[in-house]
C-alpha cells in the first residue's frame, strides 16, 4: 500500500533518521513510537506528502485515497460541522458543489446537463448519497449529538472541533489513515468508539500516540524511531516493549562475556609470551583475540526518568469528605452538591466530559478556589501534594534557575540533596541552572514532579500530569504512582496509567457524580456492555 524506500530527514545538520525501508500493507495499524523530537510527527508529514525527505521516497499504489487528522482546530471555521467532516473526501465534496451549483443555475444549458449527469454518476459512486448519513454515525460514535451537526463549526467548543476533525478523517472509507494524537481531549466513551473503529478497519492506519493502552490495543505493528534509525516490529507496544528490552539486554550480556574473554586472553599473553615453552599458545590467543569484537550500543535519544513517590508522615483513618460541594464557573453550575468519602487505600480517577468541572473539583480540593457551598475536610494528619493542569503561575515571571527554585520548596536547602529529586527526572550536571522562564512544557512537568517527589505528601492530586511528556516519562510516572503507599486523586488521558493505578472511579456528568468502586477495565467492560445494548 505504502513503501518507503532509503528514506532519511535532516534538520539543520541534524539526523533525525536515514536509510530507512518500510512496507506498510492494509489491514494493518502501525503505532509510530520515539522520544520527543525523534521525528515522529516528521515521519506522519513525510508519508502525507506535506514534506519532503531530505533523501529516498514514499510510493502510493496509484489511486490509492489517504485521509489526515488536522491539527488546526479553527481551519474549518467558516463551515457547518456536516460539510467539514464530509470535506473528508475532497472529490466526493466537491462533486456535490458543483453538481449543486449547476441545478441552482437560471440559464441551465444542454451542456449544464451534460456535465450534471456526469456529476451525478460520480456522485453516487463516490457513495454521494449516503455522505450525509455515514458522517452523521461517526459524529454520534464520538459523541457529537445531532443537533450539533449542522451547527457553524466557529460556534463550536475546541474538544468538539477536534472530534469533528477525527470525523473527518475517518470518513469516507479511505484507504490509508494517519492520525497524529487522536485520542488527545477525547473522553473514555469516544477513546471506546475509536478503538472499536480502527479494530475493525480494513485499510491502513498509522499512528502516532502517547497512549499506550490505545497502541496496545489497536496496533498490529510498531515503528519505533530510536538511534537514527527506524525499525519496525510486529505486534503492539508492550511486545514492542518486552522485544526492545530483551535486545538490550542480550547485547549487553555478550559484551559483557566478550570483555571478560579478552581480559583473559591479554592476562595469558601477558604472563606468557616471553616463555619460549607457551609462546605457540600465546600466539594462538593472539590471533583469537583479534577475531573477538565488542558490539557498539548506540545511544539512544530515549532518556528514562525515575519517580517515586515516598509518605514522610503516615496519615490515620480520616482521609478526605466531600459534601455537597456545588460551583458555577462563567454562569454554569459546574458542581451541583456533589458529595464523596476518600477512604484509605482509594486511588480514584476523576472522568468526565465536561474537563472544566473536573479541573474546578481540583481547585477546590487544593484549596485554590472555594465552593459557592458546601465543604471539603480533609483529616488532620494528611498532607496534599498538588499537579494542576495549567502550571504556568510557577514558572512565568519567575526568575529562578531550577535548583533554585527547588529550594523555594524545600526545608532543606542543600544542593546535593535537591540534586537527588531532580537527577531522578534528568536534570543533571549544569542542567539545574537553567532559567525556569524559558524551560519547555515537558521540562516544566518534570520540575513539577520533582518537587511533588520532594513534599513527602500523603495524598497526590494530579490533574492531567502526562500532558507534554513522552511515553519514557509517562512510563516512569505511572510506576511511581502505582506503586505509591497514600491515596491518589487524578485524572488523565492514558487509559493504561487509570487501568494500572485507579481501583475508584468517579465520573462527573451534567455537575453530579457517579462514583464506582471499581478499577477501570471493570468501568470500560460496563460501558462496552451499555454501549451494545444501547
Amino acid at each position: 500500500m505504502i513503501t518507503v524506500n532509503n528514506l532519511g530527514m535532516q534538520f539543520g545538520g541534524s539526523v533525525l533518521f536515514s536509510r530507512a525501508d518500510l512496507q506498510f500493507t492494509a489491514g494493518n495499524c502501525y503505532g509510530i513510537i520515539g522520544a520527543n523530537g525523534a521525528g515522529k510527527s516528521t515521519l506522519l508529514k513525510i508519508l502525507s506528502g506535506e514534506i519532503e525527505p531530505t533523501d529516498g521516497s514514499v510510493v502510493l499504489q496509484p489511486e490509492i485515497r489517504l485521509s489526515v487528522l488536522k491539527q488546526d482546530q479553527n481551519m474549518y471555521d467558516e463551515y457547518s460541522v456536516m460539510d467539514t467532516v464530509i470535506m473528508g473526501n475532497a472529490r466526493l465534496y466537491e462533486c456535490g458543489k458543483e453538481k449543486d451549483a449547476l441545478y441552482m443555475k437560471e440559464d441551465f444549458s444542454d451542456e449544464d446537463g451534460i456535465r450534471a449527469a456526469e456529476l451525478e454518476e460520480e456522485y453516487a459512486e463516490l457513495g454521494g448519497w449516503e455522505a450525509e448519513s455515514d458522517a452523521s454515525q461517526l459524529l454520534q460514535g464520538l459523541g457529537i449529538s445531532t443537533d450539533l451537526h449542522y451547527m457553524q463549526m466557529s460556534d463550536m467548543d475546541p474538544r468538539q472541533k477536534v472530534k469533528v476533525l477525527l470525523a473527518q478523517a475517518l470518513f469516507g472509507n479511505p484507504d490509508v489513515i494517519l492520525l497524529d494524537e487522536p485520542t488527545n481531549n477525547l473522553d473514555v466513551n469516544s477513546v471506546i468508539w475509536l478503538e472499536d473503529f480502527l479494530i475493525d478497519y480494513e485499510g491502513t492506519v498509522i499512528v502516532v500516540s502517547h497512549d499506550r493502552y490505545f497502541l496496545n490495543t489497536v496496533c498490529t505493528h510498531i515503528v519505533d524511531i530510536d538511534y537514527g534509525k527506524i525499525k519496525m516490529y510486529v505486534g503492539n507496544y508492550d511486545f514492542w516493549y518486552d522485544a526492545s528490552q530483551l535486545m538490550q539486554k542480550l547485547t549487553k550480556e555478550k559484551n559483557r562475556k566478550a570483555e571478560e574473554k579478552i581480559a583473559e586472553l591479554e592476562e595469558f599473553i601477558r604472563r606468557f609470551s616471553a616463555n619460549k615453552s607457551k609462546s605457540r599458545q600465546a600466539t594462538s590467543r593472539r590471533k583469537l583475540l583479534e577475531k573477538i569484537s565488542i558490539e557498539d550500543i548506540p545511544a539512544s535519544s530515549r532518556r528514562y526518568p525515575w519517580v517515586g513517590f515516598k509518605i514522610e508522615r503516615e496519615p490515620g483513618k480520616d482521609r478526605l469528605f466531600v459534601t455537597d460541594v456545588s460551583k458555577t464557573i462563567d454562569g454554569v453550575k459546574v458542581l451541583d452538591d456533589i458529595s464523596f468519602i476518600m477512604d484509605k487505600g482509594d486511588k480514584i480517577a476523576i472522568i468526565g466530559q465536561n474537563e472544566i468541572a473536573i479541573t474546578t473539583l481540583f481547585k477546590i480540593l487544593a484549596g485554590e478556589i472555594e465552593p459557592d457551598s458546601g465543604t471539603v475536610k480533609w483529616g488532620v494528619s494528611t498532607t496534599q501534594a498538588y499537579f494542576p493542569k495549567d502550571n504556568s503561575e510557577y514558572f512565568d515571571g519567575v526568575d529562578l534557575n531550577i535548583m533554585d527554585w527547588m529550594r523555594t520548596f524545600s526545608e532543606d536547602k542543600r544542593e546535593s540533596y535537591l540534586r537527588t529529586f531532580l537527577g531522578r527526572m534528568l536534570f543533571t550536571g549544569d542542567d539545574v541552572y537553567k532559567q525556569v522562564n524559558v524551560l519547555s512544557g515537558g521540562e516544566k512537568v518534570r520540575c513539577m514532579l520533582s518537587k511533588m517527589m520532594l513534599s513527602g505528601a500523603s495524598v497526590l492530586m494530579f490533574d492531567q500530569p502526562t500532558n507534554h511528556l513522552d511515553l519514557e516519562s509517562v512510563e516512569a510516572l505511572n510506576n511511581g504512582m502505582a506503586d505509591f503507599k497514600g491515596n491518589i486523586i487524578f485524572t488523565t488521558h492514558d487509559n493504561q496509567m487509570m487501568e494500572t493505578v485507579a481501583n475508584r472511579i468517579i465520573e462527573i456528568k451534567d455537575g453530579k457524580i457517579i462514583d464506582r468502586k471499581m478499577n477501570y477495565d471493570e468501568y470500560v467492560e460496563m460501558m462496552r456492555q451499555k454501549a451494545g445494548n444501547a
